[in-house]
């Protein structure tokens, strides 16, 4: 792709961690990329590495707001994706999952372009099933503190199939499992986070509970991998479809492997469960492997210490 053939792409939520590392991908692959961002989690030091590629264009918006742009294809990723941040303000959350889908729809609809829905986990709430499928509905509370994440993605993920039913736009719907790597926001709550940096400042490691709960951790560029090989995919492959390690481990195994990797002395420091939190989350792969010839390649040893080398440069230099 060259020139007037070159393939426009709209990543919204492109400077935040995930975005930051599909624009780089894409522009790898020769597409010309508007990132769109409000800031609210992006920033601008995640993509700031990619200002001066002529392909490359820095548009600040809130995707609340409807946006009028020329592109061929949408990953719509916009949307606070951690707890501590998502529920500092609860009604923008569920407006940025709702209003955002709706906007960003409407665009593709206008366009007639392909578009992405970063959808998540969380939709699945506190399962009920183990491993979870994509057909199974989920174990959400509606009214809980964590329901403007989980409930504003599920209806998010609605809209997306109305329009591809009422509309017969050309949709793709990815449920992202924990994901980790390199631009993690330091203060967003997550446990990879949260546990690097209480090692590498000497604190003690806080785990929740009794740390038997079980989490799936997929490095950043097998998941991205994951979207570029999906959105190549036929237009009757809609999704969704699950992308996240199926690898499982315990808090109490991920802190004492940060601990040895980063050569910390923390102990490790026990407190009480948040509400709603799920006690096991593993993604059933299935489809993305017969779908997408797709699957995890990065161990999460190799993972962490990539990750660990990133917060040792970046904020211990």
């Amino acid at each position: 792709m060259r020139g007037f053939n070159r393939k426009r792409v709209l990543v919204t939520g492109g400077a935040g961690f995930l975005g930051s590392h599909l624009c780089e991908r894409l522009l790898e692959q020769g597409c010309d990329v508007l990132c769109a961002d409000n800031y609210f989690t992006g920033s601008r030091d995640n993509i700031v590495h990619l200002l001066s590629n002529p392909h490359f264009e820095l548009m600040r918006h809130d995707v609340t707001f409807p946006l009028y742009v020329e592109v061929d294809e949408i990953y719509n990723l916009a949307c606070p994706a951690s707890p501590v941040h998502y529920q500092h303000d609860p009604v923008q959350t569920t407006k940025t999952s709702v209003h955002g889908a709706i906007n960003m729809l409407g665009l593709a609809k206008r366009l007639n372009a392909k578009i992405m829905q970063a959808s998540t986990s969380e939709v699945y709430g506190d399962p009920a099933v183990h491993p979870q499928t994509e057909d199974y509905w989920g174990n959400v509370n509606t009214i809980g503190p964590r329901a403007c994440y989980d409930e504003g993605k599920r209806c998010a993920e609605t809209l997306f199939f109305d329009y591809h039913r009422q509309h017969k736009l050309p949709i793709k719907v990815i449920r992202i499992f924990n994901t980790y790597g390199p631009r993690m926001h330091p203060n967003d709550g997550r446990v990879v986070s949260n546990f690097i940096i209480q090692a590498l400042k000497g604190e003690p490691i806080t785990v929740y509970g009794d740390g038997q709960q079980t989490r799936s951790f997929c490095y950043v560029d097998d998941l991205i991998e994951g979207f570029l090989r999906f959105m190549d995919t036929p237009a009757d492959i809609t999704g969704p479809i699950n992308l996240g390690n199926p690898g499982e481990f315990t808090m109490l195994e991920l802190a004492e492997k940060v601990i040895r990797l980063t050569g910390s002395t923390s102990r490790i420091e026990h407190r009480p469960l948040p509400q709603d939190d799920p006690k096991q989350r593993r993604p059933d792969i299935s489809k993305a492997k017969s779908l997408l010839t797709w699957e995890p390649t990065v161990p999460l040893d190799a993972g962490l210490e990539r990750t660990i080398a990133y917060f040792r440069e970046r904020f211990f230099a």
